[in-house]
């Protein structure tokens, strides 16, 4: 039961950390490379205010890897499963790596810029944070695929094991 509940816990932060809080960076994403730099800057310190401290987003973040690394530990006798379930938290992890390399240093320079001058290469800036952001989901849905299959594998295997299959 513990391992079910975790699994499911499991499946629901990544879901709510791809669906949420990236995948709606990389639907934005082509509008907001038209925007004029004052547009494009009071939308990144109005629209996404709850995407970090004190909101949700970093809770959220960091709630799906700890949880995807716990289940590795919960499911390391599970094969396939347990590389699955590896792959997705590494996916995870590597996911946040991608963030501290290019959208928050991106998120310091621009919150230091004024709306009615921003420097001559904010359109730099403006694209490793929006470029960012999506490499930032696309290692979030790897992470949410392999724990979906991983799930898939680990009832695989138990009807095996009950001799369903």
């Amino acid at each position: 039961m513990l391992l079910k509940a975790w699994q499911f816990i499991t499946i629901l932060l990544t879901a709510l950390l791809v669906g949420m809080m990236t995948l709606c960076h990389v639907l934005e994403l082509p509008a907001k490379m038209e925007y004029p730099a004052s547009l494009y800057l009071t939308l990144h310190r109005q629209l996404y205010a709850a995407f970090g401290p004190p909101g949700p987003g970093p809770f959220i973040e960091m709630g799906a890897i700890l949880a995807a690394g716990v289940l590795v530990f919960l499911v390391r006798k599970h094969r396939p499963a347990f590389w699955l379930t590896l792959l997705a938290a590494l996916s995870l992890a590597a996911g946040l790596a991608v963030y501290f390399a290019f959208v928050e240093p991106a998120n310091v320079e621009m919150k230091g810029w004024t709306l009615a001058a921003p420097p001559s290469d904010w359109i730099h800036w403006r694209d490793r944070w929006e470029y960012g952001h999506a490499a930032h989901f696309v290692f979030h849905l790897l992470g949410f695929g392999a724990l979906v299959l991983s799930l898939i594998a680990d009832e695989a295997r138990r009807r095996c094991y009950d001799h369903e299959c």
